[in-house]
């Protein structure tokens, strides 16, 4: 994945914001973030909870001047005829965001929150907007205390969103987002400082695991901590076995959390994996995955298993079985691809869309995985091609493809539908 970490994007630790892209100079920069996907996953890069967000990120690199070295379009082909599915626009945002995070609300709306505006002059952003379904449009709302790129957002039970990490260099702010009054307040404070490319995962019993990641000053890091939405602090837990960013985090049916795969302290792609058990606030090994996997996803199945998608050298997917605590390869995708999204769909299958390829391709091609056949085929592709947007499936079966960074390079205000 080294040509991948090489070609990414760069962030400004001056205090530029998830989509600040810029071509990394030279590889071992740092990475921010990846979009999430809807549905039950926590998307490599800064994952979200139970699943419904995803965020993006940059890299720790000073300057920040657009990204190069990579190119858009939707050659190739699967070797499958596309059967299902089609994309159609929807009403665009009111800002332009690469990285940002995307929230599907009580009420059915999905929160839109901070990103990059993805040009050499812009900063994190702050502000937030709210996509509505039944109109079809995005609108402002309020906007948050600072600009956040490779956060994370996690709808709460208590139906705010816990909007952490992705600040400043040496921020540990949180805050929270109320959707009855449209505004965001501050929480209390993270106990790691600048941490960005972490996982958010909302547990069973209501608290909120914040994992991994990277900071500006120590690199990536194995220390965890647990939101506590009832007191509003944050404390720590258990370390994970390895420090890691960019991993996925997915919650299991056991109420244990699936960490996997990323980037580890010397910048290698990792194919370890461990379970984090609330019950003893510790983590433990479990199997290895078959390939080195980061900027992968990682979706929660209705069998209890979890598709690892992407985020390697080529276009391998596998599962893993709670049960046994072992990976096991499945049917391959149609291309290899990285900073995509992996939606659960209501029909059980899985939508992959977006992302670039290893040629550092950017796609608009999907495809869907049947969890019955084990198998990839290919379906409708975007209107746009996209990496590092979000994709949120809404309570109407469709799913919402928001922002992300375009051909040229560029940030995208446009959104469309999958049905």
């Amino acid at each position: 994945m080294s040509n991948r970490v090489c070609s990414v994007f760069v962030r400004l630790t001056v205090l530029s914001v998830f989509v600040g892209i810029v071509a990394a100079a030279g590889c071992g920069g740092d990475d921010k973030g990846t979009p999430g996907a809807g549905g039950k996953t926590g998307t490599g890069g800064a994952g979200s909870s139970g699943g419904k967000t995803g965020t993006g990120g940059a890299t720790s690199s000073a300057g920040k001047t657009g990204s190069t070295g990579k190119m858009a379009g939707s050659t190739g082909t699967t070797g499958t005829t596309e059967l299902q599915g089609s994309f159609a626009l929807t009403g665009s945002m009111t800002v332009a965001r690469i990285g940002h995070t995307a929230t599907l609300l009580q009420n059915g709306k999905v929160l839109i929150a901070g990103g990059d505006g993805g040009n050499a002059d812009s900063n994190n952003l702050a502000s937030a907007e709210l996509y509505d379904p039944t109109a079809g449009t995005f609108a402002a709302t309020g906007s948050m205390t600072e600009g956040r790129f490779g956060h994370t957002a996690t709808l709460l039970q208590n139906e705010k969103v816990l909007i952490a990490a992705g600040g400043s260099d040496d921020d540990a702010k949180a805050e929270l987002y109320d959707p009855a009054a449209g505004t965001f307040t501050a929480t209390g404070n993270m106990t790691v400082a600048g941490l960005y490319n972490n996982t958010a995962t909302l547990l069973q019993d209501g608290k909120v695991l914040i994992a991994g990641g990277s900071t500006y000053y120590a690199g990536q890091v194995s220390t965890n901590e647990l939101y506590d939405s009832m007191a509003g602090t944050f404390t720590a837990t258990g370390s994970m076995i390895t420090a890691r960013s960019q991993h996925t985090a997915t919650l299991l049916q056991n109420g244990k959390v699936l960490i996997a795969g990323g980037f580890d302290d010397t910048q290698m792609s990792l194919t370890s994996a461990e379970l984090y058990d609330p019950a003893t606030g510790t983590f433990t090994a479990t199997g290895n995955m078959t390939e080195t996997r980061d900027w992968n996803t990682a979706t929660l199945l209705p069998s209890g298993e979890v598709l690892l998608a992407g985020g390697s050298d080529d276009a391998s997917a596998e599962l893993y079985d709670p049960a046994a605590g072992e990976f096991r390869a499945t049917g391959k995708t149609g291309t290899a691809r990285s900073y995509h999204t992996a939606t659960l769909l209501q029909n059980g299958k899985v939508l992959i869309t977006a992302g670039q390829d290893g040629n550092d391709i950017i796609l608009s091609r999907s495809e869907l995985y049947d969890p019955a056949a084990g198998t990839f085929t290919a379906t409708g592709s975007m209107t746009a091609v996209r990496e590092q947007n979000t994709a949120t499936l809404l309570g109407n079966g469709k799913v919402l493809i928001a922002g992300g960074d375009g051909e040229n390079p560029e940030a995208l205000a446009s959104a469309e539908l999958y049905q």
